[in-house]
């Protein structure tokens, strides 16, 4: 695994906006950073990430099974109980799911070990099963990337396969898609994501999630006030489950992307649960619940909203003492808390690999890195090859 520099391509910000790419530079610092890539032997991505990957999400999924028949548990991952049934039945229904990014530190020679899992609303989808093949095609034109070189990336194609399979299992051929307002990289994955589920047959429409509204029969509605059967949203279930429609989702009868048993595999709880039930795997890392912190056996820690997101709000903790910490509006709902491991360092640069899965299948990789040891929405995206 080697940082490379290289040359950006020549008029590379024009095809941005040509291609809708509208978030690659965001409150004037650079997001989308083609000065430099990520190589990676075909042994590393297959064996190191590509392999834990299904091994993990295959183990995460037995957690869930084990949290929806547990109001212990249900109570532990803080969420609210009315919701407990619901993503019981929508568990044992098997809804079908479209995508998650599983966050890695991997240095590319000991194994990766698993930070987080992204699997309720995952971004830089657009970024990693896009753009990053449209960067190494043109570098490899150039001259400066050698014609062998790939990239482990199908997520596209398996996007692509994925909403074909959810139409045919719900029986439709509309689907609504929403995100919030007023967040140009939400936007732009809601938008790619619709473009796939339009290569898949499917006609698209998009609602900001402020726009919803309720009807009189309790049903959500579009600002055209078309009922809403079938929604992607990029919107998290623990804020869904708390805010004043929440109360109205079970008798919306929407078809969600993703499903509401998500609520369980994208909660911060899933890591210590990971833990007591593999423990010692070596994609694993220690993690603990608030209460079992006298049973951490290590000096180092990193401390987690359970409901955290982007590095929001998350402190790492040396022998008692605070020592970083990220800002935030997450915490109330409690904390998990994992062995400090450090994210390998590449010059001045802390490295983050996003193994990203669809329909349970490992689909590709994301590479972010930062200046700071917390990965965070700013943190620049880098693109990889396979040589």
């Amino acid at each position: 695994m080697f940082r490379i520099p290289i040359t950006p391509r020549a008029g590379w910000q024009q095809q941005a906006r040509d291609f809708g790419f509208h978030f690659h530079t965001m409150y004037g610092e650079p997001y989308w950073d083609e000065s430099a890539y990520y190589q990676f032997s075909l042994k590393q991505i297959e064996n190191d990430l590509e392999d834990p990957s299904a091994d993990i999400h295959q183990m995460c999924l037995q957690v869930v099974d084990e949290v929806v028949k547990s109001e212990e548990l249900l109570t532990k991952f803080s969420i609210p109980q009315a919701f407990w049934q619901p993503i019981a039945d929508s568990w044992f229904r098997q809804d079908p799911s479209l995508y998650s990014r599983l966050d890695f530190a991997y240095d590319g020679k000991s194994a990766a070990r698993l930070y987080e899992n992204n699997a309720d609303t995952p971004t830089s989808l657009y970024e990693s099963g896009f753009w990053q093949w449209l960067w190494l095609q043109g570098q490899v034109n150039a001259g400066l990337i050698n014609r062998r070189a790939d990239q482990f990336n199908s997520l596209q194609e398996k996007l692509i396969q994925r909403f074909a399979q959810i139409a045919q299992h719900y029986q439709l051929n509309q689907m609504h898609f929403a995100c919030c307002q007023d967040t140009d990289e939400d936007r732009g994955t809601v938008q790619y994501l619709q473009d796939c589920a339009a290569e898949a047959g499917l006609k698209t429409d998009f609602v900001y999630i402020e726009d919803i509204g309720l009807s009189e029969d309790d049903y959500f509605t579009d600002l055209n006030d078309s009922v809403i059967n079938s929604l992607f949203k990029l919107y998290p279930w623990e804020f869904m489950q708390r805010e004043e429609f929440g109360q109205h989702i079970e008798r919306a009868s929407i078809n969600w992307l993703e499903p509401m048993w998500k609520s369980v595999l994208s909660n911060k709880a899933l890591m210590p649960m990971l833990w007591k039930r593999f423990p010692n795997h070596p994609n694993l890392l220690p993690a603990w619940f608030e209460d079992e912190l006298s049973k951490a056996d290590c000096s180092q820690l990193v401390k987690k909203p359970i409901f955290s997101r982007e590095g929001a709000n998350v402190s790492v903790i040396k022998n008692g003492e605070t020592v970083l910490a990220a800002d935030g509006p997450y915490g109330e709902e409690g904390f998990i808390y994992q062995a400090w491991h450090a994210l390998p360092k590449f010059g001045d640069n802390h490295t983050l690999i996003g193994s990203w899965l669809v329909n349970d299948q490992p689909a590709g990789i994301s590479v972010r890195e930062d200046k700071s040891l917390i990965t965070q929405d700013m943190s620049r995206y880098l693109p990889h090859v396979i040589l």
